[in-house]
Formats: structure tokens, C-alpha cells, sequence
């Protein structure tokens, strides 16, 4: 039977899906439990993420994805097998897919992810660039000969672009986004507070506390980690000045990024970016005052997009509406 066609948004923190007609079906982390003495996989996204940092030593919780590319291909391929059986439910089908990927993908990064989608059990498999993606997800109509800026922040990778005409006209993708803010903040704890923390206590701290932008009032959290001096578990309290403090690295090499892309646009685009603005989508756009520190550096009003986390997903699921123009295009 041939299935539904599916949307892609294959993350390095997360996998979010999306089938025509239905919206989105599946949201779960991009982490896979492995027993690394059979190779089996033992559990995959949400079930796997509450693994990491806990399991005994043959079974590895590991993210497959890294920067936006495929790490370890076989993981990846499995992971991928596992989601499209949940979207099917008992039916076998063998989908169209397409899958959005980082601007700035090798070839052979490119042919990873075809390769791995294929195995897991797609018909045919097509790709999207990021950035287009959001701003099809965040409403922008990039069909007409008008500058549209696009700053999309996901977990690996951070992709700029200045699309018009259904095209990226200026682009670039850096390896700098959420997981290099989680792994400045737990480089942070650790110098200031001597103290250890994992992961997933750094995420919830950058997601309830943390901000590039000064707050009005400086708010706390307590938080667990293992002292270095005693190597006994500790708590500690964490101000959101502190977070300011430990996310500002990344935090301006994004907004340096951004710059060097709008030095590279050309005058017209320019001016249609300052009348529009600048959208920013994607989990990372969302720690507090990055909108404002962009603003503040680039003189051009910037926009969190609604839904930001989503976005990518629904514009590769609104992009499947196209498929069968390609697939004609393919057949010529």
C-alpha cells in the first residue's frame, strides 16, 4: 500500500514529523538507547532521553545526530525506521518523505541522509533546505522578487539566510546553537560554582532562567550537580544574571554571523529586510532577549516567529504539496 507522504524536520535535539492533511504526529528527542554489546536498540526518543546520563555501562544513550549531520549513520537509520512505524501505526507503507537539512550539507552528508531515510523504509526522498523550511513554516511568502531574512536556531546549527524567489540568495549555517549554549552553561557552573552538572539540568536551566538580554529583575533556580572538591552531590541557586554571563559567547557569534550576512546582501534586499524585518524560528530563538540583542546590534527590527520550535517541520510539510511537481521534473 502506498502511505502517506511525510515531513521531516530530522534535528540534532529533536525529530518533529508531519503528514499531510494531519499536521504534526510525532515530536520525540533524536536520542537512541543501544546495548553496545548486541547492538540492539533498546529504546528511542522520549524513552531514550530519560536514559541519558543513567544507564548501566552496555547500554549507551546517545544522539546520533551531530551539528545537524548524521553522526553515526546506522543508529540514525534505525531511529528513523522506529518513527515512520509510528506514524504508520500496522499499516505497511512505504512513504514519500522529505527532509529538511542544514544549508550548508556536503554531498556526502547529503547522500547520508537519503541513504538512511531509504533504508528505514522510504520510496523516494527528497530534501529541503533549513532555512527555506522556517520561512514557509513562519508564513513568509518567499515565491515574489522581495528580500526576506531568516534566522533559524535549532540545536546544531544556526542557519542565516536572505531568501527571494524561492531561493537562498545569501546564506550560511555555524555549528553554534542550543547545545553550545547547554555546554556554555555547564563550563559556567563548573568554574563559578566548582560544580558539576549534566546535560539536561543545563537545558532546563537555559529554558527557565537563562537570557542574552538583561531582565528586569533577577530571577533564580536551584539546581543538582556533583561538587568537584567532594565529589558529593550539591545544590546550588543560579541567578539569571549569571546565565547572561555563561550564554554571551554564543550568543554574539550568532548575531556576528548574521552580520556578515547582511554585509554580503545586496542594497535592494537590504532595504526590503529593514521595511519586514528579520524572522527568527527554531528552539534556540527562543532563550530570552536574543531577539533583542539582534535588534540591538543589526538596527533592524527582529521577530520570533509564532510556534517557533514547529516551524521547520510545517514548512517541509507544506512543501510536500509540491512533490508531484518534482516528481515530474525527476521523470523529464
Amino acid at each position: 500500500m502506498w502511505g502517506q507522504d511525510i515531513a521531516i524536520d530530522l534535528g540534532t535535539a529533536s525529530v518533529i514529523a508531519y503528514i499531510k492533511g494531519k499536521g504534526i504526529v510525532l515530536r520525540e528527542p533524536s536520542v537512541v538507547a543501544v546495548d553496545s554489546k548486541t547492538n540492539e536498540v533498546l529504546a528511542v526518543g522520549n524513552e531514550a532521553r530519560r536514559m541519558l546520563g543513567r544507564t548501566p555501562g552496555n547500554i549507551v544513550a546517545t544522539r546520533p545526530l551531530k551539528e545537524g549531520v548524521i553522526s553515526n549513520y546506522t543508529v540514525t537509520e534505525k531511529m528513523l525506521k522506529n518513527f515512520i512505524k509510528k506514524i504508520g501505526g500496522r499499516t505497511i507503507f512505504s512513504p514519500r518523505i522529505m527532509i529538511c537539512i542544514p544549508s550548508l550539507v556536503t554531498e556526502v552528508e547529503k547522500k547520508a541522509v537519503i541513504d538512511a531515510a531509504t533504508q528505514a523504509g522510504a520510496r523516494k526522498v527528497y530534501l529541503i533546505e533549513e532555512p527555506i523550511a522556517a520561512a514557509i513554516g513562519a508564513g513568509i511568502d518567499i515565491s515574489k522578487a522581495r528580500g526576506n531574512m531568516i534566522i533559524d536556531i535549532g540545536g546544531g546549527t544556526t542557519d542565516i539566510a536572505v531568501i527571494s524567489l524561492g531561493g537562498s540568495v545569501v546564506s550560511t549555517s555555524i555549528k553554534v546553537a542550543g547545545d553550545k549554549f547547554d555546554e556554555a552553561i555547564v563550563k559556567y557552573i563548573k568554574r563559578k560554582h566548582n560544580v558539576i552538572i549534566g546535560e539536561r539540568t543545563a537545558e532546563d536551566l537555559k529554558m527557565n532562567i537563562g537570557c542574552v538580554y538583561p531582565k528586569i529583575q533577577d530571577v533564580e533556580m536551584e539546581v543538582r550537580g556533583r561538587d568537584l572538591g567532594t565529589g558529593l552531590p550539591k545544590t546550588i541557586t543560579v541567578y539569571s544574571s549569571e546565565m547572561m554571563e555563561a550564554l554571551s559567547e554564543p550568543a554574539l557569534e550568532i548575531v556576528e554571523a548574521v552580520h556578515s550576512i547582511l554585509e554580503k546582501t545586496s542594497p535592494e534586499l537590504l532595504s526590503d529586510i529593514s521595511d519586514k524585518g528579520v524572522y527568527m524560528t527554531g528552539g534556540g530563538s527562543l532563550v530570552d532577549g536574543l531577539d533583542k540583542l539582534l535588534q540591538e546590534h543589526i538596527g533592524v527590527n527582529v521577530m520570533v516567529a509564532e510556534d517557533a520550535i514547529s516551524c521547520v517541520a510545517v514548512g517541509t510539510g507544506k512543501a510536500l504539496d509540491n512533490l508531484d511537481v518534482l516528481d515530474k521534473k525527476y521523470r523529464k
